[in-house]
């Protein structure tokens, strides 16, 4: 008997052929004591669930068509959970996420609701298109490009364009990052200015997304690669960067207002934050804000006090080299109780893989020859505190409502009451590649309200001709600004250093901010930097690595994971994203991948003809994501759920992982 080559229209013969064996016995008297008395009506369950287990899932539904038993017997856990494993990899000891139904609605959610059909080609951008950034609401999406436009979309299907601006008319050389604010009311856009081929000049416009689209505001951004973030709804951060000596620089973070048109030449449009310390030709990129409510317990305060907090890295140390940071005061979801050093030690210890301590080197595992993407291997702390944190939700600092209020809302009211933040980043100390990332823990922000005039001018005179006089009496001493000892004082302190012994190319946090994901492409073991100016090679691969934000520890890596090609002179960023449920990320192979967050397994691929930059999801819908690339499109990936639900036809398919290990498995 030959087989349907199409799966649906199998599943339609056999529940024809049921369906008609059904009647048949309905019929006649002597079928009907036939089907009673089938030995299959009697055979033991264990044995039912051997045959079931050798059978593909779609054949078992089909069965589970034929009577209430074998329904029943369809529907059982420990046959599902084995095909879950067994298709997608999953580790035996890790068991089923919490809140999810049955290891058959796990089934079904991984091959129905994962972002797997291809619904949408966009390509009105006319060069490479560098990242793509979500709206909170879900209803917008940003792209920026090499040919210099920001374009706003649509999100819905079809996507459609809602706003576009030229920044070249602005002198930008293009747009490279945009994010909106909390309330979706503006958005920030960064970009690089034309200049020389090695300027560093950048720049930040703000424009109003509702009631139409203009440009409210500009702030100078030196170097580009900071990018800029949002701190709050109606201020965000930029950077200045000024050298002092040989390698030596001092990165500045200012505070600017996004409504700068001011009554008053005395009011205030940007204030200082911070001024870091950098050497060997480092400085301070890719900055972002996690808010924290958890660093709201005075425990946590005391316990900084206590321990204190480490300067800039001058001597390139690891994030372990002074007292262990192990300030577990909470949880944004769960507010969960951390135990004693003692049981998180073991959790590290007996973990299911081990991962080492943030100063041990990872060892190098090389991608075997098959285009499987690595699973992210989680700590059981990990998992544990997943399991606590899934019922309880206490993050008060991230406002998901959907009507945003008004855009000219007070500046000052903005500020006040802030729920504490991470100010993130990466760095370098060892080269100027950044390697490390760090954390500042912000509290209050004090934002002046009006300019203190000063001095006037006569008495500026007077004064400059005081000081050259005492000039000349003494003539100044020029800081020895290669001593970071001796200039401690005039700086900043970094909270927090955390180095991965690689190239740092990309960032994101978690919805409720509580974990980092990182991309990093790794340095090779021991090796030795004897120039700052030449940094070490890079692998062709890219690790992950998982950041809790509580405890600032690495609680997650997954090694060469995907690929990229280009030295490390030339690296740029390839944007990561993270959902409730996934984790996505760009690479140099034309693909973006997907992993599910919890089991850690990766689930697909998602084809481009040029290197993918930037993917986001839609923080309304984990069924939605939107992939950039260097081929200058934009491609929009919907579930197989949603793309029936909206009654979309796809226009291709992205490639399931489960499927092609499957293939290998008949084949071999």
């Amino acid at each position: 008997m030959t087989s349907s080559a199409n799966p649906r229209e199998a599943s339609e013969e056999v529940e024809t052929r049921i369906s008609a064996s059904s009647s048949s016995c309905a019929e006649e008297e002597e079928d009907i004591e036939y089907c009673e008395n089938s030995p299959w009506v009697f055979i033991p369950e264990p044995v039912f669930a051997k045959i079931f287990f050798s059978l593909e899932p779609r054949d078992i539904l089909i069965a589970g068509q034929t009577c209430k038993r074998w329904n029943k017997l369809s529907r059982d856990d420990y046959i599902w959970r084995k095909y879950f494993r067994r298709e997608f990899t999953v580790d035996v000891n890790i068991g089923l996420k919490p809140g999810a139904q049955s290891w058959r609605s796990e089934y079904k959610r991984l091959t129905d609701n994962v972002p797997m059909v291809m619904t949408d080609v966009l390509t009105n951008h006319s060069h490479q298109v560098l990242h793509v950034s979500f709206s909170h609401n879900g209803k917008m999406f940003a792209t920026c490009s090499k040919d210099g436009f920001v374009i706003v979309w649509n999100s819905a299907y079809p996507s459609t364009i809602r706003d576009s601006f030229d920044m070249r008319k602005l002198s930008w050389k293009y747009t490279q990052f945009s994010q909106f604010n909390q309330s979706d009311t503006l958005l920030l856009v960064s970009g690089v200015h034309f200049g020389s081929p090695h300027s560093t000049s950048g720049e930040i416009a703000v424009f109003t997304v509702q009631n139409g689209f203009r440009l409210r505001c500009r702030v100078t951004n030196r170097p580009y690669d900071i990018f800029g973030t949002w701190f709050s709804d109606q201020h965000l951060l930029s950077g200045d960067l000024n050298w002092l000596a040989h390698l030596v620089s001092t990165s500045i973070l200012w505070l600017n207002k996004a409504n700068q048109e001011v009554d008053s030449e005395h009011t205030p449009i940007r204030n200082q934050m911070y001024k870091f310390y950098n050497r060997n030709a480092s400085s301070i990129r890719a900055i972002t804000i996690a808010n924290c409510p958890w660093l709201n317990d005075e425990a946590s305060c005391n316990k900084n006090e206590e321990t204190g907090v480490d300067g800039p890295s001058t001597s390139g140390r690891n994030s372990n080299d002074g007292e262990e940071d192990d300030r577990r005061i909470g949880n944004p979801l769960s507010h969960y109780q951390m135990n004693q050093d003692q049981e998180a030690e073991v959790a590290y210890r007996a973990g299911r893989v081990f991962i080492p301590d943030i100063d041990l080197d990872f060892p190098y595992i090389p991608l075997e020859n098959h285009d499987y993407a690595s699973p992210i291997h989680y700590l059981d702390e990990y998992r544990r505190e997943y399991e606590d944190s899934y019922y309880e939700s206490s993050d008060d600092c991230l406002d998901d409502d959907d009507d945003p209020e008004d855009d000219d809302m007070s500046e000052v009211d903005d500020l006040d009451n802030l729920c504490p933040k991470y100010l993130i980043f990466s760095t370098g100390s060892k080269t100027y590649t950044p390697h490390q990332i760090g954390f500042k823990r912000i509290g209050s922000v004090n934002f002046p309200r009006r300019l203190d005039p000063g001095p006037s001018l006569k008495e500026r005179i007077a004064l400059r001709e005081r000081q050259r006089e005492l000039e000349n009496e003494t003539p100044p001493v020029e800081p020895n600004w290669a001593n970071y000892e001796s200039v401690a004082d005039r700086f900043d302190r970094v909270d927090k250093l955390i180095d991965l012994h690689g190239h740092i190319i990309g960032m994101g946090l978690s919805p409720d901010h509580r974990y980092l994901y990182i991309n990093s492409r790794p340095w090779p073991k021991n090796y030795v930097i004897r120039n700052p100016l030449e940094p070490p090679p890079i692998a062709q691969e890219i690790d992950i690595h998982v950041i809790d934000l509580m405890t600032l520890k690495k609680v997650g890596t997954m090694l060469r994971a995907h690929k990229a090609y280009t030295p490390n002179t030339e690296c740029f960023f390839i944007f990561l994203d993270v959902c409730d449920n996934y984790v996505a990320s760009g690479a140099e192979d034309m693909h973006a991948y997907l992993w599910d967050r919890y089991y850690g397994v990766c689930l697909a691929k998602y084809q481009h003809g040029d290197v993918v930059n930037s993917v986001a999801f839609n923080p309304r819908d984990n069924e939605m994501l939107v992939t950039t690339s260097d081929d200058y499109e934009i491609k929009i990936w919907r579930s197989l759920s949603q793309a029936k639900k909206l009654g979309i036809q796809p226009v291709g398919k992205a490639v399931e992982f489960r499927k092609v290990k499957s293939t290998r498995t008949t084949t071999a």
